[in-house]
């Protein structure tokens, strides 16, 4: 198993603000769906929340302090280390799509960091958390750019 984050980042490590993603930007989604599309994906109660609806083709991990329950094909967990425990044994790639919650107490327990980075600056009320860059390789997969703001999809695999 293969445990990476997924994220769309501004200059100054902005994911969102109001639980919603500050930038609308039509490839970035065409790369998170492509990406993503028949994995484990792991994410908190609110980014379960934000999603229009549900993402078709991808199992879901919920991780939440609340004693909820969210259908039958949605597993719950109350933590990480017992979500990391049922993952192990997975075969394939497990996705942490967010919020920032997730993301600061995965960072360390990834192996991967698939990372938006938006030429650009926005207001926000959560960031992604800041991490080494030397503990990684880094790999630029592509740039585009849509709406006039530029981007670019970068893998960090870290260094054994």
């Amino acid at each position: 198993m293969t445990l990476s984050i997924i994220a769309a980042i501004g200059r100054n490590n902005e994911l969102g603000k109001d639980n919603q993603l500050i930038w609308h930007l039509p490839g970035d989604l065409r790369f998170f769906k492509e990406t993503t599309m028949g994995k484990t994906i792991v994410m908190g109660h609110n980014t379960f929340l934000s999603l229009p609806r549900k993402l078709v083709n991808r199992h879901y991990i919920v991780l939440t302090s609340r004693n909820i329950e969210l259908g039958e094909d949605i597993q719950v967990f109350h933590n990480m280390d017992d979500m990391l425990d049922e993952i192990q044994s997975y075969d394939d790639e497990v996705f942490v799509i967010g919020g920032a919650s997730i993301y600061r107490q995965s960072i360390d327990k990834c192996d991967k960091l698939y990372l938006t980075e938006i030429d650009a600056e926005a207001e926000a009320d959560v960031y992604f958390p800041t991490f080494n860059h030397d503990d990684y390789t880094e790999e630029l997969l592509d740039q585009q750019e849509d709406h006039g703001i530029k981007y670019k999809h970068m893998v960090y695999r870290r260094k054994k």
